[in-house]
């Protein structure tokens, strides 16, 4: 075949594979990766009816259909599910953002043991988790950690809680109000991030929770859905006991956000009366001593800068709402004998002299928290977050007995029935304990009657 005949037919084939095989080009929509989220993301516990049930949450992009634990002792032998699936959640923000909460409870837990979980569907599972059981009964010593206030950004207290979490030093966690600096924020991705960030103390210990101002965009819903404790409340109000120490969690919010309706706050405050009455019966006290409550913002504090915390105004939550004063907290907490008082919002930490309308009733000038003649109070809101510390009054009032704005924490070990111990933890000077203390009570119950 001549040369020029074969290029001729080489250059046909060559023409024809280009059409052939010509590349195609496609859409921009064509062109999108279709990406399927079913993996278990933001890992979190909570204590159910009892301290021997355990409420697994968690998230996952997509729809999986179906919400499963698997769980045991020695292996992953037993199963629960939830009998609904998990629940769609739409964010509130502008992209409206759906994701998908799922909830399973663990029931009919062996105390004192070390169980290992994992959680998920047949689409994806999580890494395997454990957690340790703890005794109904309320002969024995609970450790927790207590702080409020902490954030995505500047998390200060976040790397020691993780550390310690891990190292076993807590029974559980309590959280006093404000994440993540907000949950809300980026289409909720900024609290997405944050419950990833907590993962590593939350998915080990019961993490339990109340509510802060941060959390009130969109009526609560990000707080609402995310977290799961006792009770049909939403988690806006509920108790549980946890050793000596029956512990009562309550909404300050609905004292302050009144535009979502004033229901919230009567059933809040006639399900306290209920709670704290029957915690109160003697054959109660006798078990379990000591009342601890834990609520967001204080009813007295040393910070000038709050409208409703410089001593010279009354707050909401101590007195009642403003002109008829229906609801305040202050005398029902010491009508049933609340020892001691927990709460956050402002960035520092505070422990006050036992304190009732304005005046210091201390158990004695030497031992003033031995047998204390009202509760006692203490704020402990600088765990960090990206609004940073918050200055104390030039003129410190009466009550303050301690004061530190060191970003840090406050843990509690509830001994027995007789004693309790609180330190705070300061991150500022890498883990020391700037302040300590002991509660000593012969006896509990109320402080008296008022008018």
């Amino acid at each position: 075949m001549e040369p020029l005949h074969q290029l001729l037919m080489l250059s046909s084939l060559l023409l024809v594979a280009g059409i052939c095989f010509m590349p195609q080009v496609l859409t921009a929509e064509q062109d999108k990766v279709q990406i399927v989220h079913y993996q278990p993301e933001q890992v979190h516990l909570a204590f159910g009816e009892s301290v021997l049930e355990m409420v697994v949450t968690w998230n996952t992009r997509d729809n999986t259909n179906e919400s499963i634990c698997e769980f045991g002792i020695e292996e992953l032998q037993r199963l629960a599910k939830s009998p609904h699936g998990p629940t769609a959640f739409v964010d509130g923000g502008a992209k409206k953002a759906t994701q998908y909460i799922h909830r399973v409870t663990l029931t009919k837990l062996e105390p004192n043991s070390t169980y290992r979980y994992h959680c998920g569907s047949q689409l994806g599972w999580s890494a395997t988790y454990w957690f340790r059981t703890q005794f109904s009964h309320s002969d024995w010593s609970p450790s927790l950690a207590i702080y409020g206030d902490m954030g995505v950004v500047n998390a200060a207290s976040l790397p020691a809680l993780q550390r310690e979490t891990q190292r076993g030093l807590y029974d559980a966690v309590i959280h006093v109000g404000d994440f993540a600096y907000d949950m809300c924020n980026e289409n909720g991705e900024v609290g997405d991030e944050f419950m990833r960030q907590v993962e590593t103390v939350a998915a080990y210990v019961p993490y339990m929770v109340c509510v802060g101002n941060h959390e009130e965009k969109y009526n609560f819903s990000n707080y609402r859905t995310r977290f799961n404790m006792p009770g049909e409340t939403d988690s806006l109000w509920y108790s549980f006991d946890l050793g000596p120490v029956h512990f009562v969690s309550f909404s300050t919010e609905v004292y302050y956000f009144l535009n979502y309706g004033v229901k919230l706050l009567t059933k809040q405050f006639e399900w306290l009366e209920r709670d704290l009455a029957e915690a109160n019966r003697p054959e109660n006290r006798d078990k379990r001593p000591w009342i601890i409550t834990y609520g967001h913002r204080p009813m007295y504090c040393s910070d000038e800068k709050e409208y409703d915390c410089d001593g010279k105004l009354e707050t909401y939550i101590r007195q009642g709402l403003p002109l008829i004063k229906w609801f305040g907290l202050e005398d029902l907490f010491y009508k049933h004998g609340v020892d001691v008082e927990i709460f956050a919002h402002e960035h520092f930490y505070t422990r006050l002299w036992p304190i009732y309308d304005f005046k210091v009733y201390n158990g004695s000038a030497q031992q003033p928290y031995t047998n204390a003649k009202a509760p006692i109070q203490i704020i402990t809101g600088s765990a960090g977050c990206n609004e940073q510390r918050e200055p104390f009054s030039n003129d410190l009032p009466a009550w303050n007995a301690f004061h530190s704005n060191d970003y840090g924490y406050t843990r509690l070990k509830a001994h027995n029935g007789t004693h309790l111990y609180f330190e705070q933890v300061s991150d500022d000077k890498n883990g020391d304990i700037v302040d300590s203390f002991w509660v000593i009570k012969d006896t509990h119950g109320s402080y008296g009657t008022f008018d």
